[in-house]
């Protein structure tokens, strides 16, 4: 698996928040839910994207917004829009006064805003738990990220808004599979482009690219700078000047950022032991993971497995919560 794959698989939807906007003008919403990763869709007219400490980006019919969170955003007609609603952590929303909204703007099925034929319509996903999208993704990804609409199938976009308005048995898990599809088409899109990380575009380098390849299919392999450029047909100095070029880093600290990007997301999502996930990655105990891994993130395996969110004992299906 490269690390292309390995990122594209990150995105695992469990009972995914997906909600249809329908708004006039003027209208804004203050979105500070904290969630991990979110997509927007703009399907109908447009919408302004407004971060914080940056400048505005404004959203065309069919652009596709993939925003890293936990900062928070506007998204609204026009920047100088004040909000008129605050969507908070588990998706409840209220007016900036702290007044329930779930039910004044309820339009129905996963349907909300202030009029069911609102010049502009949204649809929103959102991966809510931490745990559904790798740390290793969230980590290569830059806080917003646009795409025009023609960079991304239009039929996974469709499907998604049609199947958005169904309320009928086993519609979350279809909603699920949907969002990462949608998802990982979208980050396909976006890396490919000239903007993606440095890693990415390395891979063409028949060199580079060959070595990368071997450090993240064999993690747990004892590799040197000296064998890894035997085995790649180069000289150390030539290799390790020309991988840091292209990756950003060398190839030893390329390979430990992998290795602990692979130990959180098994954490996360394996019941495996972390004696087991050390020796996957290439630690020998599980006594060095932690090691490394506190020297990373700031804090032990197991926290960081046990700081996962529980799962929701049932999808938001039918609305924004209050």
């Amino acid at each position: 698996m490269d690390a292309l794959a390995d990122l594209l698989d990150g995105p695992r939807a469990r009972g995914a928040f997906v909600m249809r906007s329908l708004l006039d003008p003027p209208w804004a919403l203050r979105i500070q839910d904290e969630a991990p990763l979110t997509i927007v869709v703009v399907t109908r007219g447009h919408a302004v994207l407004v971060p914080e400490g940056a400048d505005p980006i404004r959203l065309g019919q069919g652009a596709v917004a993939i925003i890293r969170g936990p900062a928070p955003y506007t998204v609204a007609d026009e920047p100088s829009t004040p909000p008129q609603a605050i969507v908070h952590p588990g998706q409840t929303t209220t007016t900036p006064d702290g007044e329930l909204l779930c039910a004044t703007w309820d339009l129905g099925v996963r349907s909300w805003g202030t009029n069911p034929d609102g010049a502009t319509a949204l649809v929103t996903g959102t991966y809510e738990i931490a745990g559904t999208v790798s740390d290793r993704l969230l980590r290569a990804l830059p806080e917003r990220a646009i795409l025009d609409g023609h960079e991304v199938d239009e039929r996974l976009l469709g499907m998604l808004v049609d199947e958005a308005g169904r309320d009928i048995p086993g519609q979350a898990s279809v909603l699920d599979r949907l969002l990462d599809l949608l998802t990982i088409a979208a980050l396909r899109a976006w890396f490919a482009r000239a903007d993606a990380p440095r890693w990415y575009h390395a891979y063409a380098d028949p060199v580079v690219g060959q070595a990368l390849r071997l450090l993240e299919h064999n993690p747990a392999h004892d590799w040197t700078v000296a064998e890894l450029a035997t085995t790649v047909g180069s000289s150390r100095a030539a290799l390790a000047r020309r991988f840091t070029d292209l990756v950003g880093e060398p190839p030893i600290a390329y390979l430990t950022e992998w290795r602990l990007a692979r130990a959180a997301d098994l954490l996360r999502g394996t019941d495996a032991t972390i004696e087991s996930i050390a020796r996957q990655v290439g630690y020998g105990t599980a006594f060095s993971l932690s090691a490394a891994f506190k020297r990373r993130f700031g804090t032990s395996p197991g926290n960081h497995r046990r700081s996962a969110p529980p799962e929701p004992d049932s999808p938001a299906d039918a609305g924004i919560g209050g």
